[in-house]
């Protein structure tokens, strides 16, 4: 059994019952909903492609997907979360930018999903993250929405959170348009495909116009300040002020890059950054506190 299997086998059984009562969630691993369900669209011939585990990381994704962690009834608080991992777009950081935060957002009322997305920089494939990853991004947030009554979720209180190159991912998912076709057969493609909220944490440049759309969602931006990409939330927060789009963001004087939930950091500031989302979540999602 790999460490990755054996990670997602310790899921709690809590975390095993919508707030619906929906069985989305087994005791022994989390439920598991494509994005399509006979494959990505152009690449349906490779849906049954097999997924690499190396260790805490995946390659080979070929049909991507949303791992479903819901929180205990009555925690639910109608807020879901789609959590983009990292890995450079080569592999992707499942345990560490995936799970652990899965985990603890619905330990804390917030219905997660974890997005396995097509990875644009693995050698020899071929998708382009412009195309296929920005594909991948928005059907996970149509996906979400489709079924919000199944999830418990509010309308209007669905957002991204990303680590890394999952960052990246967000940010192509909130800049581009993300209109959805009414005409469509698939109902799930009428959905808007944009999230409401986006939190970035340590995010590369990739992804991010020069100037950002005036429907851009607000942000919770978090990195070290001796991470080397230190300078895109710096960027990125001149930006939203240009275009009057709020944001929060805490740059901490060190942490280095890939640092995840803080789990395995001696600074305390990174061990407590998570609540700092929490905080963020609390006042600008979850009530909309004024300012």
């Amino acid at each position: 059994m790999t460490m990755l299997r054996s990670a997602l086998l310790l899921m709690p059984l809590a975390l095993c019952v919508s707030p619906l009562g929906v069985d989305m969630v087994r005791a022994d691993e989390p439920a598991v909903i494509p994005l399509w369900e006979n494959g990505a669209p152009g690449f349906e011939d490779r849906k049954d492609e097999p997924e690499v585990e190396e260790g805490w990381s995946i390659t080979n994704i070929h049909n991507p997907s949303l791992t479903v962690f819901l929180p205990e009834p009555e925690k639910a608080n109608g807020v879901g979360i789609i959590i983009a991992p990292g890995g450079g777009l080569s592999k992707l950081g499942f345990k560490g930018g995936g799970v652990d935060p899965a985990e603890f957002l619905a330990a804390n009322g917030y219905a997660a999903f974890v997005l396995k997305y097509r990875l644009s920089r693995q050698p020899g494939e071929p998708y382009k993250f412009e195309e296929h990853v920005l594909q991948d991004g928005q059907r996970a947030v149509r996906m979400v929405r489709s079924r919000a009554e199944e999830f418990g979720l509010t309308t209007g209180k669905v957002g991204m959170l990303g680590f890394s190159a999952g960052g990246e991912v967000v940010s192509i998912t909130c800049y581009k348009p993300g209109e959805g076709d009414p005409a469509a057969a698939d109902p799930v493609d009428r959905e808007f495909g944009k999230p409401d909220f986006q939190m970035l944490v340590y995010p590369g440049p990739v992804g991010i116009p020069s100037k950002l759309p005036a429907d851009t969602p607000p942000a919770f931006m978090l990195i070290a300040g001796d991470d080397a990409h230190t300078s895109v939330l710096l960027n990125l927060m001149q930006r939203f002020r240009e275009i009057g789009v709020d944001y929060e963001t805490h740059i901490y004087a060190r942490g280095g890059h890939g640092f995840g939930m803080g789990l395995r950091s001696q600074r305390a500031s990174i061990q407590h950054w998570p609540d700092r989302m929490l905080d963020w979540l609390h006042d600008e999602v979850l009530n909309e506190i004024p300012k």
